[in-house]
């Protein structure tokens, strides 16, 4: 049987562990520390295993050394490509990662930084496909592009976009609510974005994580997903005359929509 809980980081990563109950095995996505990880392993009996890096920012890899020192038979699987070398085991697109049962598949998400890869497995895992998607695809929003482009970006997600629609998307922060009131600044009469901020604001005061989101969700309410959604474009069009900015293109009104979230 397998278990998915996110573990609390930082201030607002989450660090999700992937236990099997029957091995007492775990994997660990994304550790950028290690205290919570290893406290959340001692308490619930998990030998940790295998670690899955999206890429190499510090709050996704900064546990992993001190991890490696307690399980020195863990296995760190990373992109090849990137300033992370810490990985015991490198992968490229469209390789398989197995884990209990388990293919992943590895798929190439440039934007937020150039390594990133993201993590799929059609296998249900509480109910559901899982992809872990570190710092590309958040709910309603996206990453920042600190090393790609927008072009990158939207390729990137178009190609998460057509994952299937009850995948869960598990990514690695709590930025729901905020991005929420940008898309909400957008899009102020879209409805099923404001009940579905009603719901995430009531999962906040109770505690709960807004993560995962299911990709069906995302493909309908985010507007990094919606590039080419008449309402979205028709507002993206208007941000582009005031700001001087190319409305030509998909990815045009995709940037447009990244420059609107960096300056909102």
């Amino acid at each position: 049987m397998l278990n998915i809980s996110a573990i609390p980081a930082f201030s607002d990563n989450y660090i999700w562990c992937l236990a099997d109950t029957n091995t007492g095995k775990a994997l660990i996505v994304d550790p950028g520390q290690a205290g919570p990880v290893q406290d959340h392993l001692v308490k619930h009996g998990l030998q940790l295993d295998t670690i899955l890096a999206t890429h190499h920012h510090p709050d996704h890899v900064g546990g992993i050394k001190a991890l490696m020192q307690v399980y020195p038979d863990c296995r760190v699987v990373g992109p090849a490509d990137s300033p992370f070398k810490g990985s015991t085991h490198f992968v490229h697109p469209g390789d398989e990662v197995l884990w209990e049962g388990i293919t992943f598949q590895v798929m190439s998400v440039p934007g937020h930084t150039l390594d990133h890869i993201a993590f799929f497995t059609d296998v249900e895992i509480a109910g559901h496909p899982a992809l872990f998607c570190g710092d590309t695809l958040f709910v309603i929003g996206c990453g920042r592009l600190f090393e790609g482009t927008p072009g990158q970006m939207m390729e990137s997600l178009k190609s998460l976009r057509e994952l299937p629609g009850n995948t869960a998307v598990y990514c690695a922060h709590e930025y729901t609510l905020a991005n929420l009131r940008f898309a909400r600044s957008w899009l102020p009469d879209d409805s099923k974005l404001e009940a579905f901020e009603r719901q995430c604001k009531e999962r906040r005061e109770a505690g709960e994580p807004t993560v995962p989101s299911i990709l069906a969700d995302e493909k309908q309410l985010n507007p990094f997903l919606r590039w080419d959604d008449p309402a979205v474009v028709a507002v993206a069009k208007q941000y582009c005359t005031e700001q001087g900015l190319a409305a030509d293109s998909d990815s045009a009104i995709f940037a447009a929509i990244r420059h609107g979230k960096d300056n909102f």
